[in-house]
C-alpha cells in the first residue's frame, strides 16, 4: 500500500520517469500539457485517443492530388461530374482539366420525340467556349427530329479550333440528318475535315455526305484515316469511295452499301501501297422490290484475299427472295453472313458451296421447307464455322444433331429457336438437348427468344 502511494506521489511531483515528454510518451502521460498538440490552424487541442473518432482528423478531400481526382472523375457520368465540381475550388479545377474533355458524346434529343435526356444547352456552350480545342473523340447521338440534326450541325460548324481523331454521327432513328438541307450538312462537316488534319475514325451512316466532301476529307486526313463507316449514304458514288481507297493507304476498316462496291475498289484495297484490310462490311439492301444488283468478279475477291488473307468480310442481306440471283454463284470470301429477311433453300444451298471462309451464319427466316441438306452441306464445306443462329426455319432433330456432330466443339455459339426443331423418329424435343450437349462438350438448350 505504501509502495503504491509513493508511486502516486512521484507522478504528482513530476519525478516519475514516465512524466518525461520523450518520444512516444505523449499518449501515455497523465500530464495535461503532454496531452495537447498543435492543430492545422496552430491552436492546441487534446490528442485523439487511439480508435476514437474525431471529425477534425478526417481526410481533406479538397487536397487530393489532381491525378487521383482525375481518375475518379473519369468514371462518373457527366451530370455527377458537374455536381462534384461544385464541392470546392480544387474539384472545379479538376472538372475543367483537358484530359476529361478529350472524349465526349453530345446527346441531342427533343422531349416530345425521345425519352432520352439531352445534353443541356448551357453545358454545350461551355464546352465550345472552354474545351473545343481539347476535344479529340466526339460523337453525336440524335433522335429522328430535324431540330436535333440541325443542333448537331451547329456544333460541328463551331469546332474550328479542335483536331478530332474520331467523329461519329449516330441517328437513333430515321430520317434525322437526311432531312437537312444538303449544303448545310456538308458545310458543317467540312469544318471538321479541314481543321482536324489527324482524323482516324469516321462514322457517318445515314447522312447526305457526297463525293466532293469526301475529297476534302482525303485532302486533309489521308495519312491518318483508318476507319470509315458510311452505309446508307445515297449521294456518294462508287467513284467517290474509290477516291478514298486510292489515297488513304492506311485504311483498315470500311463499311458501305453494296451499290458502292466495285471491282476497282477491291483492286485498290489490294494494291501493294495499301495496308492489310482488317474488316470490310457490306450492307446489301433492297430499296424497291425487284431491284437489280451487279456482280463482283471472282478474280477481284481473290486479289483481296491474297493481299489481306485474314480480313473479315461481313455481309448483311435485306433482300427479297427473287433478288438473290447475282449472289453466291462464285466463291465469296465472306466470314460473317446475316440474312435479315426470308432466304430460300436454294440460296442457302449455294452458301454451303461458295463460302469456305464462313465463320458465322444467321438466318432470321426461311419458310416451311426443312433445311436438313443445306445445314449438312454447310457443316461439310465451311470448316471454320463457329457460330450459327436460326429463327423462323425448320430443321429435323436428326439433321440438327448430325450438323452439331460434324461441327463439334468449334461451335462456340449455337442459337436455335425451339420451334425450329422438328421431332422425328429418332429424337424429340425432350431429349435432343442431351445429344447436342454431348457433342458440344457443354450444356445446351434451345432458345425461347432469338439472341442475335
Amino acid at each position: 500500500m505504501k509502495r503504491g502511494q509513493k508511486r502516486g506521489e512521484q507522478q504528482e511531483d513530476g519525478n516519475s520517469p514516465s512524466s518525461d515528454p520523450g518520444p512516444g510518451s505523449g499518449s501515455r502521460s497523465g500530464s495535461p500539457e503532454s496531452c495537447k498538440r498543435l492543430r492545422r490552424d496552430g491552436s492546441e487541442g487534446p490528442v485523439q485517443e487511439q480508435g476514437s473518432y474525431n471529425p477534425e482528423d478526417t481526410a481533406d478531400w479538397g487536397c487530393l492530388p489532381q491525378e487521383i481526382l482525375l481518375q475518379v472523375l473519369q468514371y462518373l457520368p457527366l451530370l455527377d461530374r458537374a455536381f462534384a465540381s461544385q464541392v470546392c475550388r480544387s474539384w472545379n479545377q479538376a472538372f475543367h482539366m483537358p484530359e476529361l474533355w478529350r472524349c465526349f458524346e453530345f446527346e441531342l434529343t427533343q422531349p416530345a420525340t425521345s425519352y432520352l435526356k439531352a445534353t443541356h444547352p448551357d453545358l454545350i456552350k461551355q464546352i465550345i467556349k472552354r474545351h473545343s480545342n481539347h476535344l479529340q473523340y466526339v460523337s453525336f447521338k440524335v433522335d429522328s427530329s430535324t431540330e436535333s440534326a440541325e443542333a448537331a450541325c451547329d456544333i460541328l460548324s463551331q469546332l474550328v479550333n479542335c483536331s478530332l481523331k474520331t467523329l461519329g454521327l449516330i441517328s437513333m432513328a430515321r430520317p434525322s440528318f437526311m432531312e437537312l438541307p444538303k449544303s448545310h450538312f456538308i458545310s458543317a462537316l467540312t469544318v471538321v475535315f479541314v481543321n482536324s488534319k489527324s482524323l482516324s475514325s469516321l462514322k457517318i451512316d445515314d447522312t447526305p455526305v457526297d463525293d466532293p466532301s469526301l475529297k476534302v476529307l482525303v485532302a486533309n486526313n489521308s495519312d491518318t484515316l483508318k476507319l470509315l463507316k458510311m452505309s446508307s449514304c445515297p449521294h456518294v458514288s462508287p467513284a467517290g469511295i474509290l477516291c478514298v481507297a486510292d489515297q488513304c493507304h492506311g485504311l483498315r476498316e470500311l463499311a458501305l452499301n453494296y451499290h458502292l462496291l466495285s471491282d476497282e475498289l477491291l483492286l485498290a484495297l489490294s494494291s501493294e501501297r495499301h495496308v492489310h484490310l482488317e474488316h470490310l462490311r457490306i450492307d446489301v439492301v433492297s430499296e424497291n422490290p425487284g431491284q437489280q444488283f451487279h456482280t463482283i468478279k471472282k478474280s477481284s475477291w481473290e486479289a483481296m484475299v491474297r493481299h489481306s488473307p485474314k480480313f473479315n468480310l461481313v455481309m448483311y442481306f435485306f433482300l427479297y427472295e427473287d433478288e438473290f440471283g447475282p449472289f453466291f454463284r462464285d466463291e465469296v470470301p465472306v466470314t460473317h453472313l446475316y440474312f435479315g429477311r426470308s432466304v430460300s433453300k436454294e440460296v442457302l444451298g449455294r452458301v454451303g458451296l461458295t463460302c469456305p471462309r464462313l465463320v458465322e451464319l444467321v438466318v432470321c427466316a426461311n419458310g416451311l421447307r426443312p433445311l436438313d441438306e443445306e445445314l449438312i452441306r454447310i457443316a461439310e464445306r465451311c470448316q471454320h464455322l463457329s457460330a450459327i443462329g436460326l429463327g423462323e426455319c425448320e430443321v429435323s432433330c436428326s439433321a440438327f444433331v448430325e450438323f452439331v456432330k460434324m461441327c463439334g466443339r468449334r461451335l462456340s455459339q449455337l442459337s436455335i429457336m425451339e420451334e425450329v426443331l422438328v421431332p422425328d423418329h429418332k429424337y424429340g424435343l425432350d431429349d435432343i438437348h442431351w445429344e447436342v450437349s454431348k457433342h458440344l462438350g457443354r450444356v445446351w438448350f434451345p432458345d425461347m427468344m432469338p439472341t442475335w
